[in-house]
């Protein structure tokens, strides 16, 4: 299967089913010096999504070259599969070729938010609840993109989201974890949210309990973290109700380094700040 790629062919047809109906999937993945990190975890994901929407999944070898290609230093590659063109209407068609796009980017952390911690604020939209897409990192991210265009503060880092029926899921482009009573814990993501690539390999190397919870449990928790596979951990240093009024804060302190020290070992940050 022969698969066109950026940045030969940088352009996307008008009936490209991704750019019409958010019919394919994406990852972001930070490279160093040529060298993916979580890629495990990443092409786990690919090959879920495609699964789930039947998409066929590039060639592994075709895919595994991409890193070395992103440039020297500290990179974020980005993939975009969709199923490609064809089809009448929403009905995709029997047979897709699909497109492959890619793109990277040089990168570079905010030290300070690792060090002295983040504010967020709850989000009031609700996301919705489909068990089927749930975990996928699909490209129909709307409620995302709504959620984010809910503050304009640079000092809010984060907005944390619920799902419709109440329950916490996740930040907008974060996953979410925290500890209660000495135990960590991160929302189970069975119907609604992204199953992060840092979150599964926190949950391999850590005793993370996946949890329903409601949204008051981050207020009394001893410890609050955002995390994805590119920013690393931010622990969370205040944290706000929608409207901007402050529920909860924290000193960053040794309870929040330990699930970070991880986080970054995996991704081959610094912990030279911690206490």
């Amino acid at each position: 299967m022969s698969m066109p790629q950026a940045p030969e062919h940088p352009w996307v047809p008008m009936d490209d089913r991704g750019l019409a109906y958010g019919d394919g999937l994406f990852e972001t993945v930070l490279v160093r010096d040529g060298t993916p990190l979580l890629w495990g975890q990443h092409m786990t994901r690919l090959a879920r999504g495609c699964q789930v929407l039947g998409i066929p999944l590039p060639p592994r070898d075709e895919l595994d070259r991409l890193p070395g290609q992103a440039g020297p230093g500290l990179r974020v590659l980005k993939l975009i599969l969709t199923r490609g063109s064809g089809g009448r209407g929403y009905l995709p068609p029997a047979s897709s070729l699909p497109r492959l796009r890619w793109q990277a980017m040089a990168f570079s952390p905010q030290p300070s938010r690792w060090r002295d911690g983040v504010r967020v604020r709850h989000c009031r939209l609700r996301l919705g609840i489909q068990p089927l897409l749930a975990g996928l990192k699909h490209l129909n991210r709307l409620e995302n993109v709504l959620a984010r265009d809910e503050w304009a503060d640079p000092d809010l880092a984060e907005g944390v989201l619920c799902n419709s029926d109440g329950w916490l899921v996740e930040a907008t482009c974060m996953n979410l974890f925290w500890q209660r009573e000495g135990r960590l814990e991160t929302p189970r993501l069975d119907d609604s949210g992204v199953a992060g690539t840092l979150r599964a390999a926190l949950l391999e190397h850590l005793p993370v309990s996946e949890v329903k919870a409601t949204p008051d449990v981050l207020a009394g928790a001893e410890a609050v973290w955002l995390v994805n596979s590119v920013q690393g951990a931010w622990p969370v240093a205040r944290l706000d109700d929608a409207e901007g009024a402050r529920l909860a804060s924290w000193t960053i302190g040794r309870p929040h380094r330990h699930l970070q020290a991880v986080a970054h070992d995996l991704l081959e940050y610094p912990m030279g700040f911690a206490e």
